[in-house]
């Protein structure tokens, strides 16, 4: 059964931080920071109070940013932010990649699977925003300083063209079970889980809700359906909105826009629940740590910020008025999501990634 949003995310939050030597049980937390040009309290990088450009990774919608960084920009006209956008996937890797070089001086709104597995590779520089005492406990690091905190949650959801459907006299799938049905066979379109964080979380979550063989078997099953996997987490919304695959699977927010825009589709939250994760911001280690970097994590949990996300997304982390529904959701979202341990994600992240690619990765459109 579905429980209260405090007890169901406790179960499923569990985040056993890897502390490393950098961390302790100082860091760069915003008490604690030497404005001198010193070293931050506990860390072995320099400390950076003259730089005015950043390099910002993110996974945020494109439509998004922008609207998001006005009121940065209105606090911080004289940062040069340089944004490198790209999905859950390719913005890991490329962090991955860049480990013995990071280019990246904070990270906004990725994946907390990712973040973990980053942290797990100790690449994350300890740091408390200012008002982090405001962010759920759910939504961030357990550790203090945090090395991680939470914007938002996101969840899987079916997007379907009732027009295109209707011409065939198919339904609208209503659960992951109806997915299965052959008469949706080359139908369906989804993202790729080692390009798309909502691909991941949605492979993952079917995982920790069947259990690893019987999900499996689900998605041998699945696979004979799909028609393409995208390497975008909203291409499989956008397509169903077209007409192109029916039927995506994505995630709600870019279902809900594609019918406020006009797209003929239904929003579906399938029944057995969604699998969902955090989008959350960290300040990558680097020799040298931009006080403006911190100032960014700051901005990026103000009261101002968060405004913005809640227009988009209904599970925000700073807590809210939990009897309001958003607009597009037919019953509050928090009672949607499945039990899900972030942790156990993010061990599995790399195993799962690559026994889904042996499966099924013939069908994965090209990259760009």
């Amino acid at each position: 059964m579905k429980k209260s949003w405090f007890l169901l995310i406790s179960m499923m939050v569990i985040v056993t931080t890897i502390l490393s030597a950098c961390g302790g049980n100082g860091g760069a937390g915003s008490a604690g920071s030497d404005v001198s040009g010193n070293s931050p309290k506990g860390s072995e990088s320099a400390f950076d109070t003259e730089s005015k450009e950043l390099t910002v990774y993110t996974a945020l919608e494109d439509d998004l940013i922008k609207e998001y960084l006005k009121t940065y920009k209105e606090k911080h006209p004289d940062i040069k932010l340089n944004i490198v956008r790209d999905s859950t996937g390719i913005i890991t890797a490329k962090l991955l990649a860049e480990k013995d070089n990071p280019q990246a001086d904070v990270v906004w709104g990725v994946a907390a699977t990712s973040l973990l597995v980053l942290d797990q590779n100790s690449m994350l520089e300890p740091y408390s925003p200012v008002g982090v005492d405001r962010i759920q406990a759910e939504f961030k690091d357990s550790a203090s300083p945090e090395h991680w905190v939470g914007i938002d949650a996101w969840e899987t959801a079916i997007i379907a063209n009732t027009v295109e459907l209707d011409k065939k006299g198919l339904a609208v799938p209503q659960s992951y079970e109806d997915l299965l049905k052959p008469e949706y066979k080359g139908l369906i379109t989804m993202p790729n889980p080692a390009s798309s964080g909502t691909g991941f979380l949605t492979v993952s979550g079917l995982q920790q809700l069947l259990g690893a063989d019987k999900g499996w078997e689900y998605l041998d099953k699945l696979h004979e359906n799909i028609g393409i996997y995208t390497h975008s987490g909203s291409k499989p919304a956008k397509m169903a909105g077209t007409g192109e695959y029916p039927i995506g699977i994505s995630f709600g927010y870019r279902g809900i826009k594609e019918k406020n825009d006009g797209s003929p589709v239904e929003v579906v939250f399938p029944s057995e629940g969604s699998g969902w994760d955090v989008e959350a911001n960290a300040l990558m280690k680097k020799p040298k740590i931009k006080k403006a970097a911190q100032q960014f994590l700051d901005w990026a949990i103000t009261d101002d910020a968060m405004a913005e996300y809640s227009k988009n997304y209904p599970i925000v982390a700073v807590k809210g008025d939990a009897s309001v529904i958003p607009d597009g959701y037919t019953k509050n979202p928090i009672e949607q999501l499945i039990k899900y341990d972030l942790q156990e994600a993010a061990k599995q992240r790399e195993n799962v990634l690559g026994e889904w690619s042996t499966r099924y990765d013939s069908k994965s459109e090209p990259k760009s």
